[in-house]
């Protein structure tokens, strides 16, 4: 018996110096600051000209290289603190000696959302970045260029519109079209944008969710009080928020899918409590019967997320 809590031991030992072993690793073989500005588009030295020799033609492009990210010295991977404007657009001597020559040089705006995306993605290849390759939006060959830009931008993270909702809404208009349909919506009145919940450049949730791994664990991370566990669990609540609320917003009282009661009964279709308004013999016989119009199923139920209640399988409370 000695023998075998001494193997034990031995085996979960082993275990923690191999699980410290990766984490080391995995923090070793992370980029440095030398190693990350390295990532950036190699350059022959004799091919650079310097920033200030762009700028002499194109001084309506600097404001990029004075604020915002790309003009963050501190940031080694940041064009100021590297090669300039040739950190993206390649060394510009062969573009100079040709007189402006367009095609000795890259201009970004002419390439397709994927190439301009592979030049962006020497640098942002980490934290919310990182899982970009092969994300919904860039298998739909939806770029970076397609809602940044660093020389013309309207609004806060270098976005080609004034607000995220707005941006989103070029694509997803009837998605954004939801946030008029309720009286209270936090994304229209600027309480939250659509990167509260989601993360436009790759996750490994459901529709690009930034939390969790379903709908459930994105929605609880607000709302926790209906996380649970419960002792009464509902079964479409466990099964997806979405089954009865839309969070991007509906017609009903609480972003609900369809109104109650008929919400409800669209499952619960043989209950003689209340009875459906499709049977017509239990609406004329049923003393429950006038629940069905005016009045909600949670005026009782209220406790419809789940209950730990002894006597909570009806969830009343």
């Amino acid at each position: 018996m000695h023998s075998f809590w001494k193997t034990l031991f031995r085996g979960v030992a082993l275990a923690v110096i191999v699980s410290a072993w990766l984490i080391t690793a995995g923090t070793a073989s992370a980029a440095t600051p030398k190693q990350a500005a390295a990532k950036t588009p190699a350059v022959k030295a004799e091919d650079l000209v310097g920033k200030d020799v762009c700028l002499g033609c194109h001084e309506d492009k600097g404001a990029a290289l004075k604020t915002g990210a790309h003009a963050r010295a501190f940031n080694p991977k940041s064009p100021v603190a590297t090669q300039g404007c040739e950190s993206c657009h390649g060394g510009g001597k062969a573009h100079v000696d040709g007189g402006g020559d367009k095609t000795k040089i890259t201009v970004i705006s002419k390439l397709s959302p994927e190439k301009a995306s592979e030049i962006c993605v020497t640098c942002h290849d980490r934290s919310k970045h990182a899982l970009w390759a092969g994300s919904q939006h860039e298998g739909r060959k939806v770029g970076c260029t397609s809602c940044h830009s660093v020389h013309a931008p309207k609004g806060a993270k270098q976005l080609k519109a004034a607000t995220e909702t707005d941006l989103c809404a070029t694509c997803h208009k009837g998605i954004v079209n939801k946030q008029t349909r309720f009286n209270h919506m936090p994304v229209r009145e600027g309480k939250l944008s659509c990167s509260s919940c989601h993360n436009v450049h790759g996750t490994a949730n459901v529709k690009l969710l930034k939390v969790g791994r379903t709908v459930n664990e994105s929605c609880t991370s607000c709302h926790a009080e209906k996380r649970g566990p419960f002792m009464w669990e509902h079964g479409a609540v466990v099964e997806n928020c979405s089954t009865c609320h839309d969070p991007h917003g509906t017609s009903n009282d609480r972003m609900l899918v369809a109104k109650q009661p008929f919400l409800c009964q669209r499952c619960h279709v043989t209950s003689r409590h209340p009875p459906t308004v499709y049977d017509g013999f239990l609406e004329r016989t049923s003393s429950s019967a006038n629940k069905i119009f005016g009045r909600a199923c949670v005026y009782c139920h209220s406790q419809i997320h789940g209950s730990n209640a002894p006597t909570g399988k009806a969830f009343l409370r």
